[in-house]
């Protein structure tokens, strides 16, 4: 008889135990039924949001997609508001809805401004949202809604299709499938949608600080970034941080013949080819004197995930068709490290425009991606230091006719101090049920990506609101985000609705 009760008492334990992976597989195949049956009018509704020009410098349009955000929320039961730092900025879009007996609360963040929109390469109008083909942007747009069925392999072609209104039609579209399969969230839902991210969110902390008590919960899902180039469902547990610097360089106060002036008035496009040359080498290597000295070290953890990553460098570098890449590195293992990045240099110009003259100034557009312990002021420090040492008379104003006489090299240096880098700790209970929801939401294995490349404001949040945070990316790898032809691979979105509807019911620490 003791036998028998210790083999029952085993039997038990082994069915309690895939009693989640049984659940989670039965909410599964409910979500998918849903959202096969219902593709069209989501992606319609995601078309329709799509559709609203969202332009981060533009506070008139991130109004009108703050109202139909509300509108969207309101309809699935929230509570909702608008969030300011004060007159005249862009709003964030606050909801909140309860679910009974629940324990726990969850603030789910997703960004709903966009990058510039002006890129002469838009093969299509960037707010008249098409579907195509694969990534291909010379294929033909398809009538999707006259196509008997929506292939996973089609994209959408849009402005945010993928950075970041994704993550926001995967919300709504999961609680709806959520509510057909007669399914109640398990955790109380709080989201707070930003309306300035692409202009680096220099309202965040105020809004933050403003509504603390409005935004506290147990976890914090931020939802921004793609998957893992392999295709595969990645979490990451940190982001790069980031601060931009303009620099000019200035030569004579006129334009003058490079034949009659040339070797003797200095040029500043040459000035400042060699002041950037100074700044980083060939692989990579930001060669400002103490850069990394700030520089907190992968824990064995940290390096333990990044060495379980699937190779993807191969296939990237014949897509991209690089003969080289930079530092010897996994993309992941370069991206775990700071980098100095030129956006972009003006200096005359090239081809049938050039002439023979010797401009009045050159222009550089630098970014700067920041790991943990680097703040955007220690590296102001340090570049501005090393920019004397080679012999600079640095300023942050506009010099005047005296200022450049008076000294041999003059530099302007222009700053966005934006924020620092973050990185949580891969352990914690809460991020390792994050990672085990959406494991058993999707039936694979979730790679764990300890900090992702871009950046997104991680630190502010874990700074003003002191809750763990973690980042669950939904857009393909290829979604050409922050540039023109910007998509959204159709099944990354019904995707993302199922992950959705697994933290929604099957999130559990």
């Amino acid at each position: 008889m003791k036998a028998l009760l210790v083999a029952i008492s085993a039997l038990a334990s082994v069915i309690g135990a895939g009693a989640p992976a049984l659940a989670a597989d039965a909410l599964r195949d409910q979500v998918r039924a849903y959202t096969a049956a219902h593709q069209k009018p989501i992606l319609e509704e995601f078309v329709a949001l799509l559709a609203l020009p969202n332009v981060a410098t533009s506070v008139p349009d991130i109004e009108t997609n703050a109202s139909h955000l509300r509108v969207e929320l309101d309809k699935r039961g929230f509570i909702t508001r608008s969030l300011y730092a004060g007159p005249e900025t862009p709003p964030a879009v606050y909801g909140e809805l309860q679910s009974p007996g629940a324990k726990r609360t969850v603030v789910f963040y997703a960004h709903y401004d966009g990058q510039p929109a002006a890129q002469p390469e838009w093969r299509s109008d960037p707010f008249k949202p098409v579907v195509r083909d694969g990534a291909r942007v010379d294929g033909p747009e398809i009538d999707w809604r006259a196509a008997p069925r929506l292939e996973p392999e089609w994209r959408v072609f849009a402005r945010s299709a993928s950075d970041d209104k994704a993550p926001i039609q995967a919300m709504l579209s999961a609680l709806d499938a959520l509510k057909a399969a007669g399914r109640k969230p398990t955790v109380n839902i709080k989201v707070f949608y930003e309306g300035e991210e692409e202009q680096g969110s220099p309202n965040l902390s105020r809004i933050l600080q403003a509504h603390k008590s409005l935004l506290t919960g147990d976890l914090f899902v931020l939802s921004d970034g793609p998957r893992h180039p392999s295709g595969r469902m990645q979490v990451f547990f940190g982001a790069r941080g980031v601060t931009g610097l303009e620099l000019t360089v200035y030569g004579p106060l006129r334009p003058l013949h490079s034949g009659h002036y040339g070797n003797w008035a200095p040029n500043p496009a040459v000035s400042l080819v060699r002041l950037l040359s100074g700044l980083r080498d060939d692989e990579g290597r930001i060669l400002i004197p103490g850069f990394y000295d700030d520089v907190r070290p992968l824990t064995s953890a940290e390096q333990a995930a990044l060495a379980a990553l699937p190779d993807v460098e191969t296939q990237l570098r014949r897509e991209l068709a690089l003969g080289r890449t930079e530092g010897g590195e996994r993309v992941a293992n370069a991206i775990a490290r700071p980098a100095l990045n030129l956006r972009g240099v003006r200096m005359g110009d090239v081809g049938d425009k050039a002439a023979n003259a010797i401009s009045t100034e050159a222009r550089a557009s630098i970014d700067f991606r920041l790991v943990p312990d680097q703040t955007p002021q220690r590296v102001r420090e340090r570049v501005e230091a090393f920019l004397r040492s080679q012999g600079w008379f640095v300023t942050a104003d506009e010099p005047d006719a005296a200022v450049r006489a008076a000294h041999p090299r003059v530099v302007r240096a222009e700053w966005s101090l934006d924020y620092p880098a973050y990185r949580a700790d891969m352990e914690a209970a809460p991020a390792k049920a994050v990672v085990a929801s959406i494991a058993r939401s999707t039936g694979a294995e979730v790679l764990r990506l300890p900090m992702l490349g871009g950046s997104v404001p991680m630190d502010t949040f874990a700074r003003e609101l002191g809750m763990p945070i973690v980042g669950v990316p939904l857009a393909n790898a290829d979604n050409n985000q922050h540039a023109a032809n910007e998509n959204l691979r159709l099944q990354n979105l019904w995707d993302g609705i199922e992950i959705y509807a697994g933290l929604l019911t099957d999130l559990q620490w």
